[in-house]
Formats: C-alpha cells, sequence, structure tokens
C-alpha cells in the first residue's frame, strides 16, 4: 500500500499545473509515510509531528503559505520517487558491481582521487545510493583485512565524493532548488563555476587523508561482477546513460518549458523505461520497485522541504515583505551562505531546509545580475553540509554500513578539510556577487 500512495504522489507531481493535482501529492505521500510509522527512525518521526505541528498553525493563519508548502512538496516528491525509481534500476546493475570493484587497487593517492570520483560520478543518477554502493564494497575490505588507514581513507573518499554531486550535479536536489528560487540563473552558469569548484575540493581532500602503511589491495567484486570483464565498457555504457539523463533534463527545462524539477523528473523516468525494456529484451525478471522502505527518506527530503517554505514565509513576514538589501551588503551576505547552511547542518537540520529558507528569503532581495553568486554559495555550502556534517544521510549510511562512527568522520576526518572549503566557497560567492553588482 505504500508503494502505491508513493507512485499515486508521483503521478500528480508529474501531471500539468491545469489538472489541479499539485496539491494532491503532500497528502498522499503522507499517507505513504504513516503507513509505514514503525518502521520510521526517531528523527522521522520528530521530524514528521514539526510537519503536522507546523502545518495546523499555518492553516489557521497563513492558509496561503500552506498551499504554496503542499505544492512545493508535491513537486519535490515527484523529483525524489522519481531518482529513487532510477536509483532502484541502476542498482541491480552488473555494470556498477565491475565499477565500484575495480577501484582498490594501485597506489594510495590515484586510488583516493578515484573512489571520491567515482562516488560523485554514481551519485549523478543514484543519489545518496552511490555513498550504499561505495561504502559496501570498502566494509567487505575491513572484514577481510580490518580497519586500517587504508579504509579509512577509502571511507573518507566516499564521503567527499558525494559531496561532488550536490555542488555541481545537474540531477541533485541542491541545483534543483537553487535554480527553483533563483528562475533566471541558467544552469550552464552555474555549473560552469560550480564544477571547476568541485574539482578543486577533490584535490584539496587528498591533503587530507592518512598515511597509508597496508600495501594496496583488490576489492572482492560485488555479486553480478566478474574479475575478468574489462572495466572500460562498463564505464563507458554509464556515463553514457548519465550524460543522457543529463541532456534530457536540459533540453526540457530549456525548450519545453519545463520547471527544471519536473524536467530532471521526466528525465529520469525515460531512463527507468529504457533500462525495464532493455530488460525486457535480454528476458530479464521486470517490474515496478517497492517504494515501501523509503519512508526515511521522504520524511526528510519532502519533509524538510515542507518546514523550509513555511519557516521562509514566516521570516519575510517578521523582516517585512519591502524589505531589500544593500548593494555592498551582498557580497559579505554571499560569503556567509555556506557557512549558515554548514552550521545548520553541525546542529541536525537537514541542508534541505536551510536551503529553501536561504533561497526564499535572500531571493527576493538579490541584485538579479548577481543571482550565480548565491547560486555558487547555495550549491557548495550544500555538498560541503552533506559531507562533513554527522548528521547527513550519507554520513548515517556510511557508518551503519562500515562501522565508522559519524561523529568522528566529521570532527576528526573532515572538519580541516570542511574549515578551508567553507573559506574558499565563501570567498568565491562574495567576490562573484561583488564582480556581478558593480559590472557596469
Amino acid at each position: 500500500m505504500r508503494s502505491i500512495f508513493a507512485y499515486l504522489a508521483l503521478l500528480a507531481g508529474l501531471l500539468p499545473a491545469a489538472a489541479n493535482t499539485e496539491l494532491l501529492g503532500a497528502p498522499l505521500v503522507l499517507i505513504a509515510v504513516l503507513a509505514g510509522w514503525g518502521d520510521l527512525r526517531r528523527v522521522s518521526r520528530v521530524l514528521l509531528l514539526l510537519v503536522a505541528g507546523s502545518g495546523l498553525a499555518a492553516w489557521h493563519w497563513a492558509p496561503d503559505l500552506l498551499l504554496r508548502a503542499a505544492v512545493n512538496t508535491t513537486h519535490l516528491t515527484a523529483l525524489v520517487v522519481a531518482v529513487m525509481l532510477l536509483s532502484a534500476t541502476l542498482g541491480t546493475s552488473r555494470d556498477l558491481g565491475v565499477l565500484s570493484s575495480s577501484l582498490f587497487g594501485g597506489r594510495p593517492l590515484p586510488r583516493y582521487l578515484g573512489i571520491s570520483f567515482a562516488t560523485g560520478f554514481l551519485a549523478v543518477p543514484l543519489n545518496f545510493g552511490s555513498v550504499g554502493v561505495m561504502s559496501t564494497v570498502v566494509a567487505r575490505v575491513k572484514h577481510l583485512r580490518g580497519d586500517s588507514s587504508l579504509t579509512r581513507n577509502a571511507a573518507r573518499a566516499v564521503l567527499r565524493g558525494f559531496a561532488l554531486a550536490s555542488i555541481c550535479s545537474p540531477l541533485s536536489v541542491s541545483v534543483v532548488i537553487t535554480l527553483t528560487f533563483l528562475p533566471t540563473l541558467g544552469l550552464h552558469q552555474l555549473i560552469a563555476v560550480s564544477l571547476p569548484f568541485a574539482g578543486l575540493y577533490l584535490l584539496l581532500g587528498s591533503v587530507f587523508r592518512e598515511p597509508e602503511e597496508v600495501p594496496a589491495m583488490d576489492a572482492p567484486a560485488l555479486p553480478g561482477a566478474e574479475a575478468d570483464v574489462s572495466t572500460v565498457l562498463p564505464w563507458l555504457r554509464f556515463t553514457a546513460y548519465i550524460i543522457s539523463i543529463c541532456l534530457g533534463a536540459w533540453a526540457l527545462s530549456s525548450f519545453g518549458q519545463m520547471r527544471y524539477s519536473l524536467a530532471v523528473a521526466l528525465s529520469c523516468l525515460g531512463a527507468v523505461v529504457f533500462g525495464w525494456l532493455l530488460k525486457r529484451l535480454r528476458g530479464e525478471p521486470d517490474g515496478l520497485p517497492s517504494m515501501a522502505q523509503v519512508g526515511n527518506e521522504l520524511v526528510v527530503m519532502c519533509g524538510s522541504a515542507f518546514l523550509g517554505v513555511l519557516a521562509s514565509g514566516a521570516g519575510l513576514y517578521l523582516l517585512g515583505l519591502d524589505v531589500g538589501l544593500p548593494v555592498w551588503a551582498s557580497p559579505w551576505v554571499a560569503f556567509v551562505v555556506p557557512f549558515v547552511l554548514f552550521l545548520a547542518g553541525m546542529s541536525g537540520l537537514n541542508p534541505i531546509v536551510t536551503g529553501t529558507l536561504v533561497g526564499a528569503m535572500l531571493a527576493p532581495v538579490w541584485p538579479p545580475s548577481a543571482f550565480l553568486g548565491l547560486g555558487i554559495g547555495m550549491v557548495s555550502g550544500w555538498g560541503l553540509t552533506v559531507a562533513g556534517t554527522p548528521y547527513s544521510a550519507n554520513s548515517m549510511l556510511l557508518s551503519r554500513i562500515t562501522g565508522y562512527d559519524a561523529q568522528t568522520a566529521a570532527l576528526q576526518w573532515n572538519l580541516r578539510l570542511s574549515i578551508w572549503a567553507l573559506c574558499l566557497a565563501g570567498l568565491l560567492a562574495a567576490g562573484l556577487t561583488h564582480w556581478l553588482v558593480t559590472a557596469p
């Protein structure tokens, strides 16, 4: 039953606004989540209670804001379910086993960079499913050889690699939400700056790792991976798959005039349908994956977006709708944006809440010509938050699979890197904003 309501919420988010279904997705996903109450983690239950309380308050004091939050939740639900469908479809691929298990050979630095890049690369279609895949390989190496600097560096690489996708992937929730609040900012403009920053973060992370005192080894292959299969063709197939999804999302948003979240959802679903057709041609079993076990993810992502819209609306009301931001102040605010997201993440707030708050409150008062500076501050701060804080979904997933404590990973392994990267991100956002607002 949970899967049925999740798929109905997906359908509600995909139908055109003229069909008046945009308000249906929020109650449908709420029913799907409540049906699996017993499977929810404590933090998800608390968040769900906050959603219920804030929703009731908004219904009494600001019904228009409640409707806007419900519509936003419907849009994000469609995106989340579509991405999870794509992740489930690709998660059974034999190519995935070959790719992940081929990364543990060689010298320490190339191995670290390879694991980081592969995690970010796989995260484009798999989201934090890539953390699950790569963490499984790390856990197997740890089980065979014990805890060592090799496995700890590999765990570092997985966490930091996932940040790459949050910073520069066209399919990431961070980029989708950023472009939603900054509609005149082009995807190509954002990626042109965020991609080099992600590469710099990848290289900077290689400085903050342990010396390895054990020889390298090959990780055991995942199920479906064969030792004698070349890794070139799997990489090429996966690359082509990802590029086609990204191009589809870009074409639908640019030429089809769709909102970006809908374009990404439809592009992901197109890839899912293509994968199902290939399975059917090969005679492999197919069918709709179950959505019964994704209640926690739906609560965290969709509930956070719901709360973010309500909180940002309340904040704008308190500040006054006619508030403006002085031109001289915008670079300073841009510098602070990555730190705001990171510190909120360290206190347990999901970056969807903080990102929605930042976008909803700053976009109306930000100089439109300098949207790029604010956008870079948002996506870079988002990526550094998911990699460097202990309460992010990927940190908890890696901790559960590998046994490495999330607090240790955030405070001992990544804190110095996070501080350096936050300063660079803030300077980049501030510099871009200053240049754009002062340009003739």
